[in-house]
């Protein structure tokens, strides 16, 4: 018998937003493991449209506050950024703020866990 299989299609709805802005504050030790980056007090989460934008706001972040960049995609608008807590929430932050302010953007609510 043959299985059923699923079609997965990725679509991006023009327009320029900051589409997560999350920060995880002492995460387990095992998710810095599973993502491939360096302990620290904290993870700053982000996806962005247009995915470039990736690149302005890891900018942005670096600028802003005493934070590392952990992952960067422009193909696909992720950025995750890592320092301790209070240095990661400046930094998404700081991201909201200049790309809404700035370049016009729609930002996202920052939330944290």
């Amino acid at each position: 018998m043959e299985q059923e299989r699923s079609r997965v299609i990725q679509e991006f709805v023009p327009g320029k937003q900051v589409t997560l802005a999350h920060v995880i504050a002492n995460p387990d030790a095992m998710l810095y493991t599973k993502l491939g980056i360096k302990e620290a007090g904290a993870i700053g989460i982000l996806t962005l449209t247009p995915t470039e934008t990736a690149i302005i706001a890891a900018d942005i972040a670096t600028k802003a506050a005493s934070v590392e960049l952990g992952f960067l995609d422009r193909f696909t608008g992720s950025l995750i950024v890592v320092g301790d807590v209070s240095a990661v929430e400046m930094a998404v932050e700081a991201v909201n703020e200049v790309l809404s302010q700035k370049l016009r953007f729609t930002p996202a609510l920052v939330t944290k866990s």
